[in-house]
């Protein structure tokens, strides 16, 4: 098995039943608990539906995708040994990777949360997402200022 998930590895995920789309159904997925998938889609559907309905908005799939435009990183940095020290090294991210890390977060930050129900908690991101706050968009920027103080290395990139 190769340690990188190349273009032949990749499931193709169906779009959702509500809205056709296929970043719908990704985030149920990363959403889901022991594969209870219904209970999952419930809950996002209704997270989307209050997004929407918070931003004073028609379409909750408008919503939802700039949201994600939002946090999704653009650099991330790795670690790599060169001459006995390790350099923090920056490298630009593509599609289905930034996606990943798009709704890792998303999902991380609404668990981290307390106090309310996972819906409320997810449509709360997701707005602090679209208003370009939060602890989502947070790690967005974390992530870049990482690579931008680390530009220095990123030479050691290439080969």
């Amino acid at each position: 098995m190769p340690r990188k998930v190349t273009k032949r590895l990749q499931r193709d995920i169906k779009p959702d039943r509500k809205y056709q789309s296929v970043l719908v159904q990704r985030l149920i997925n990363k959403s889901m608990l022991d594969g209870k998938k219904l209970a999952a889609e419930r809950m996002v559907y209704a997270a989307l539906e209050d997004a929407a309905k918070k931003l004073k908005s028609e379409d909750p799939l408008a919503v939802f995708e700039r949201a994600m435009k939002n946090i999704s990183p653009s650099f991330e940095v790795k670690g790599r040994r060169v001459g006995g020290a390790n350099y923090q090294i920056p490298f630009p991210i593509q599609g289905h990777r930034q996606l990943h890390f798009a709704f890792s977060w998303l999902v991380q930050c609404s668990r981290s949360k307390s106090g309310m129900p996972y819906q409320a908690r997810l449509a709360s991101e997701i707005v602090d997402a679209y208003n370009e706050t939060g602890a989502a968009f947070k790690k967005k920027e974390d992530t870049h200022k990482m690579a931008d103080a680390n530009r220095a290395f990123a030479h050691f990139a290439r080969g």
